[in-house]
């Protein structure tokens, strides 16, 4: 069975990031454009700090591809850090005063040491520009089945925009979110979000807030029922919890199923021959709360991934803290950082999900080439619009 997996390697200030991308199948056509234009937007946003204006992210092919086509064989990417100095003391001294919040003080003690640099420099959110370019890569994959992907910020701070995704209409709202210095796709909405930012900037400390990724035209069927660890939705939910800063991660309605009855939160099923050549197969719903997830596979509805990101830990005016040496209350360190970074954190959770959609259809459909997999796609559709192969013994129904 093809498993698409990715691997990372580099730090903050390390000469640079490394993505390894195992399982694509040979002839995916590689839009480098779109793979750049995702780091650039990963790198911007509202409230970020003086390390974007440093770095000019690009990804750099080293292995698995040739004339910008995959061939089969695993791909290397290279993200270079211009702000390369882990090797100079002067530049990156030891740190004794771990933040709040952050991996310094959990590091520090898991490693034995009392300098938190080693672990701060591998926890670093700087290590997303290379799922970032994982999951744009594995976007170029799902080009092909007309599979989109659509992240975007839903709140900052108390700011929010609690307005609909229309499956049918959507690319509005893309056009509004490009628009938007927090990269939230309504005007008003965004300028709350801004003021939030900006204030807590004044008072020299952080913001987080909430961000959303839409998946359309998904197949019904990808992921799996058998195995806890083959569900779909839990994948989901890993890949994203794995994003530095975040804290909570939701399926369509989430939390709020706790709140309703079962008849208020579970979705009708209806079927509209006029949809029947579509990936969801022709079945229909009036509403969208399970996210398009049901049993953990797709259902045909669009997949809804909401994540939180917690304010950043890193706070100009410090918190109470430990020097690690002397045990003796002091402020945490400083780290050049952001105010809030919620919008890039949206860009890294939109490729995120797009990866781990990617991976499961490679193990749906299989292929060394993405000849043969939209082959077996295809195929797959067809036989299903079949349904029933054979017509029902009624004699075998049950009363």
């Amino acid at each position: 069975m093809p498993l698409l997996t990715s691997h990372t390697a580099g730090e903050s200030h390390g000469p640079g990031l490394i993505t390894l991308i195992q399982g694509l199948p040979a002839g995916v056509e590689l839009d480098e454009g779109f793979i750049n234009a995702e780091l650039r937007r990963r790198q911007g946003g509202y409230g970020r700090g003086g390390r974007q204006r440093i770095e000019t992210d690009r990804a750099e092919f080293l292995s698995g591809v040739r004339q910008g086509v995959t061939i089969g064989s695993p791909v290397a990417i290279r993200i270079a850090n211009k702000d390369s100095r882990l090797d100079d003391p002067a530049k990156t001294p030891p740190v004794y005063r771990p933040r709040p919040g952050h991996a310094d003080l959990a590091g520090s003690v898991k490693w034995l040491t009392t300098d938190c640099r080693a672990t701060l420099e591998r926890a670093s959110a700087r290590e997303t520009a290379a799922r970032t370019a994982a999951g744009a890569v594995a976007r170029c994959l799902l080009r092909v089945f007309g599979i989109e992907v659509f992240g975007f910020v839903r709140s900052i701070h108390a700011a929010a925009w609690e307005g609909d995704v229309p499956a049918d209409n959507w690319r509005p709202l893309l056009a509004a979110r490009d628009a938007s210095e927090v990269y939230c796709p309504d005007e008003r909405a965004s300028a709350g979000m801004i003021e939030a930012i900006r204030a807590a900037k004044v008072d020299k400390d952080t913001v987080g807030g909430l961000v959303e990724a839409h998946v359309f035209n998904c197949p019904v069927g990808l992921g799996s029922c058998v195995d806890w660890r083959d569900k779909l939705d839990a994948r989901l939910a890993f890949a994203v919890m794995g994003i530095q800063a975040f804290k909570s991660v939701e399926i369509g309605l989430g939390k709020q199923c706790a709140e309703r009855r079962g008849s208020e939160v579970h979705d009708p099923i209806a079927f509209d021959r006029s949809r029947e050549e579509t990936p969801a197969l022709g079945f229909v719903r009036s509403r969208n709360n399970a996210g398009g997830l049901e049993g953990g596979m797709t259902n045909g509805a669009p997949i809804v991934v909401r994540g939180a990101m917690k304010p950043i830990s890193t706070l100009l005016q410090g918190m109470p803290s430990v020097n690690l040496n002397t045990k003796e209350p002091e402020r945490s360190d400083y780290e050049r950082s952001d105010v809030c970074a919620v919008s890039a954190a949206s860009v890294v959770m939109e490729n995120v999900v797009a990866f781990e959609i990617a991976a499961a259809m490679r193990e749906k459909f299989g292929g060394d080439s993405i000849l043969e997999m939209k082959q077996n796609y295809d195929r797959f559709l067809e036989t299903a619009r079949m349904l029933p192969l054979e017509p029902p013994d009624q004699s075998k129904t049950i009363a």
